[in-house]
């Protein structure tokens, strides 16, 4: 994403090290979504000590306000199939599942 706008929210913890980071970023379009552009969580992690205590809640309210104020109307995000604590917290923030896909690849590097 060269030319999108991002931002990044932190959460620091009482020490002042980091227990935390959300990017958000403006994509042109996203898989389910209706609207352009739409606010995008681009990366999302909580320390495990600190998950369940609001911590990746308050960083996921705070890119949907820049969103907003980006003039978003949809925020979107995706977790990999796998991934059920990304899932579970997707879910307890308000996202409902838009759709699945599966990636397919291939290396081109022995042909």
């Amino acid at each position: 994403m060269p030319d999108a706008k991002v931002a990044t929210f932190v959460a620091v913890r009482d020490n002042e090290t980091l227990g935390g980071f959300l990017e958000a970023g403006l994509r042109p379009y996203a898989d389910g979504c209706h609207t352009r552009p739409v606010g995008y969580i681009e990366g999302w992690y909580v320390d495990e000590d600190l998950r369940k205590q609001g911590v990746g809640g308050e960083l996921v309210k705070a890119a949907e306000q820049w969103a907003i104020a980006q003039g978003c109307k949809e925020m979107a995000s995706d977790c990999l199939i796998d991934n059920e604590v990304s899932y579970r917290a997707h879910l307890a923030m308000g996202y409902n599942e838009a759709e699945r896909l599966i990636h397919f690849r291939k290396s081109l590097a022995k042909l």
